[in-house]
């Protein structure tokens, strides 16, 4: 996917220039008042030629953002907001929430706001920067599940530019740059279409990057009209833990399992027990990734339905590409 021959580095949010310079110290205090406080290390002796362009808005920011040479930058914890991370040029490694991503013009990233992060840009590395404000996006979650989230939003780290979700992601960050680059967005003072494009932002963000409460949104998009079905999802979701089976799901319903299994097939794309061990995997992914009272892989596995632990962690490292015991 060569997305950073369409927009060149240089073109996007030019306009809006923050910092040009070779000072490593000017760049850690002007790139620290736009993110947060942060250290920055210049890594190899390689010659420092920082570039930063930065347009603000109420809820989120856009910046792109190089270092010339290759650095590493320890920002701890975010706290405030979420970051995503669009290599144009070059590459880099990101170290966040116990993963390591290899980033590049295939691979972004996003960075949650309680999780520690280091990384390490490559020389000639440039990027383009969305930061979303925490409760901004929070709210907007709120609004897309329809109830009160069950804890802090969680990302999966690695963003897939090849993916469907991954380009549409990737191609509103872009138009917005290019919108504001344009005149078109936060040129002046903040209103309707600045707020209406902010909320894009945040929803385009969750909708297509996975994390912790996909399997709501998942419900709720795409929930069938027939009070059956309704009937049918509302049984499978109060009984995650149980064993229930397909003629039980059937009954509550009011149909027959044929019937419940052509209209899961129709809605979903999959069988009504494959959705139920999908949501139950998506429940044990959200308890795992708590930071407070912690349980252990067996417990998670247990309370939302595996009776067989093994099958439980092959399972999860399937859909998650990670094990149940990566914190």
């Amino acid at each position: 996917m060569a997305h950073a021959a369409a927009h060149s580095p240089k073109a996007l949010l030019a306009g809006f220039p923050i910092l040009r310079t070779e000072d490593l110290s000017e760049a850690r205090a002007v790139v620290g008042q736009a993110f947060c406080d942060h250290r920055l290390d210049l890594r190899r002796g390689g010659r420092l030629s920082v570039s930063h362009d930065h347009v603000s808005g109420v809820e989120v920011s856009l910046n792109s953002l190089g270092y010339g040479a290759e650095i590493e930058i320890d920002p701890g914890q975010l706290q405030n907001f979420y970051l995503l991370q669009f290599p144009l040029a070059g590459r880099a490694i990101i170290r966040h929430r116990g993963e390591t991503v290899d980033a590049g013009t295939n691979t972004a990233t996003i960075l949650n706001p309680d999780r520690d992060t280091r990384m390490i840009w490559g020389q000639g590395c440039q990027k383009l920067l969305l930061q979303v404000n925490r409760v901004h996006l929070e709210r907007v979650a709120q609004d897309l599940i329809g109830a009160e989230l069950p804890g802090a939003v969680r990302f999966d780290p690695a963003v897939d530019l090849t993916s469907t979700g991954g380009q549409r992601l990737f191609g509103r960050v872009v138009a917005a740059a290019q919108a504001a680059s344009d005149g078109e967005l936060w040129c002046g003072t903040a209103g309707l279409k600045e707020a209406w494009a902010e909320r894009e932002l945040a929803t385009v963000l969750i909708e297509s990057q996975p994390s912790n409460i996909s399997h709501m949104l998942w419900r709720t998009r795409r929930a069938p009209t027939s009070r059956e079905m309704r009937r049918a999802l509302d049984f499978l979701h109060a009984n995650l833990c149980e064993p229930i089976r397909v003629e039980e799901i059937a009954r509550e319903a009011g149909l027959n399992v044929r019937s419940l299994q052509l209209g899961f097939k129709s809605v979903f794309g999959i069988s009504p027990m494959r959705y139920l061990h999908d949501v139950r995997l998506d429940a044990a992914r959200y308890r795992l990734a708590r930071r407070c009272n912690r349980e252990s892989v067996t417990e998670v596995a247990y309370s939302v339905g595996f009776s067989h632990l093994g099958r439980f962690s092959q399972d999860y490292r399937v859909r998650f590409g990670v094990s149940p015991s990566a914190r």
